[in-house]
């Protein structure tokens, strides 16, 4: 990119590519009950229709970033938004479970591709001292389309068919396929090293069963034996990956990265932050929708505090990082995002929208403090080269560790709400607080609030004691400075020559 707007318009390219994710991540939920009414969809059915994308969306974003470097980022792109405009046209037009199911795996192979390589082109076309704000806006823009989702999906269910919530999708796509086409660099790894089929077999099935045993486990208790196999399956398919990378001379993975204190401990505090907002966005819909009472758009709307925080705490981030450093800034922001969260712990069932909107403002704030430094020393990191692959590695750990955070912070919502339900309870209300509210009994819906608010503070206490933990790993682990691209670029060279045979 040869001018300062010429970057920025490719940046608007980028971001309408990852607005479509973060617009996509949402959008369906508000519209299971009605799969459920209208296609007849069992409660197994509807899972499928969300893990089909999730894992896909998981297994396939390493050999997306690999193949990236090596046949040109830009282009992959371009194929990775053309595969989610197709889905999405076939899922629009889905009659059958199955095929809407289909359709949401392609989605998901469709954005495997695109996250990483969208990343992995902001360290090409923007300079160190302009990256910050470009991932600002890059980082805003993906959490934008999070309670877009519930916005744009209530209003298309309440004038349109179910199927016009996949529709939606598609003139976004096609604005961004032409924007990409147009003003985005293209950009490889000038030494092609051959395609590791061996890796990327393994990285897919290892990745897409540890997802799947983790997605299954609140569903059918962590000690099923399919859960149990896959999560098995899913660690030593992995260990099996990290084995071959080290003894193959052209590694998917440059391995250097993980030589790579700010690399490794970026990457982990970007997961950790990631865990806290899928946290946050598993139960605060549900205790805007079912304790306060709103429909699906208006619960979209007042998740919008937490997105205006988290603009607000980038570009705080971004001017504070070049005086205080990564360090200090990832450990502050993880504090911020503490405070939020405790914050949120002193929410009860008669607590109005005001408190909430302030404690949301807060976590928006602490993610933006803290992600955007991590989002900007980590791709500082990356050899231009290689920064598809790198940038995979870390949407790939972030991805892994939110589906992960949604199991278990699911897990421990679901036992503190029985608990605090009336042994009589019927089962429909101890599914779920959806399921009470069905059920219209005053004492029980009156119980079910209490219950679900308890058990969403025990949530975002977790969240909370896992931001401060964090933040002391960063504090102590991260160095004081930033290394730059060549720096990790030798390491990477010497690390992958001491493990050749």
């Amino acid at each position: 990119m040869s001018t300062l707007s010429s970057r920025w318009w490719a940046l608007g390219a980028l971001v309408l590519s990852v607005l479509v994710i973060g617009l996509d991540a949402t959008v369906l939920n508000v519209a299971l009950p009605t799969l459920a009414a209208d296609l007849g969809a069992s409660t197994g059915d509807l899972q499928w229709i969300v893990d089909a994308y999730m894992v896909l969306f998981a297994a396939l974003m390493l050999p997306a970033g690999a193949f990236g470097d090596r046949f040109g980022r830009k282009r992959l792109l371009l194929g990775g938004l053309a595969v989610f405009a197709v889905a999405s046209v076939i899922a629009t037009m889905a009659d059958g479970i199955g095929t809407l199911i289909a359709a949401r795996a392609l989605m998901g192979a469709g954005a495997a591709v695109i996250m990483p390589l969208s990343t992995s082109i902001l360290p090409v076309i923007f300079p160190p001292a302009e990256r910050g704000r470009a991932i600002a806006a890059f980082t805003a823009a993906m959490a934008l389309g999070l309670p877009l989702g519930p916005i744009v999906g209530g209003y298309l269910l309440d004038h349109f068919w179910w199927g016009s919530i996949f529709l939606i999708n598609i003139p976004v796509v096609v604005l961004a396929f032409l924007a990409a086409a147009m003003l985005l660099p293209e950009s490889r790894d000038p030494s092609s090293p051959r395609l590791d089929v061996p890796g990327s077999l393994l990285s897919v099935t290892g990745l897409g069963a540890l997802v799947y045993g983790i997605i299954q486990a609140p569903a059918d208790g962590w000690g099923d034996g399919r859960v149990v196999a896959a999560l098995g399956a899913g660690i030593v398919l992995l260990g099996a990956f990290v084995l071959v990378e080290t003894r193959t001379r052209q590694p998917m993975i440059g391995l250097g990265l993980f030589g790579d204190r700010v690399f490794v401990w970026g990457a982990i505090g970007a997961t950790f932050i990631s865990l806290g907002m899928t946290g946050v966005l598993f139960v605060v819909p549900q205790h805007l929708q079912a304790v306060l009472g709103h429909d699906a758009f208006g619960t979209g709307i007042r998740v919008l505090p937490m997105v205006a925080g988290l603009m607000a705490g980038g570009l705080t981030g971004e001017r504070l990082m070049r005086r205080f450093g990564l360090r200090a800034m990832m450990a502050a922001g993880l504090l911020v995002l503490a405070g939020g969260f405790g914050l949120g712990t002193m929410t009860t069932a008669t607590t109005g929208y005001g408190y909430v909107a302030l404690w949301l403002s807060v976590i928006g704030v602490g993610v933006g403090l803290a992600m955007v430094p991590a989002m900007d020393g980590v791709l500082a990191t990356l050899p231009e080269e290689r920064s598809g692959s790198g940038s995979a590695t870390l949407q790939t750990m972030r991805q892994v560790g939110g589906t992960l955070g949604v199991a278990v912070l699911g897990s421990l919502l679901s036992a503190a709400y029985v608990d605090g339900l009336p042994e009589d309870a019927p089962q429909m209300a101890k599914d779920s607080i959806i399921g009470a509210l069905a059920a219209g009994d005053g004492p029980l819906l009156q119980a079910a609030r209490q219950a679900f608010v308890t058990g969403m503070d025990q949530v975002l206490l977790a969240c909370g004691l896992t931001a401060v933990l964090a933040a002391i790993l960063m504090a102590i682990f991260l160095p004081g400075r930033t290394p730059k691209a060549g720096e990790t670029a030798e390491s990477e060279h010497e690390l992958t020559a001491a493990h050749r045979p």
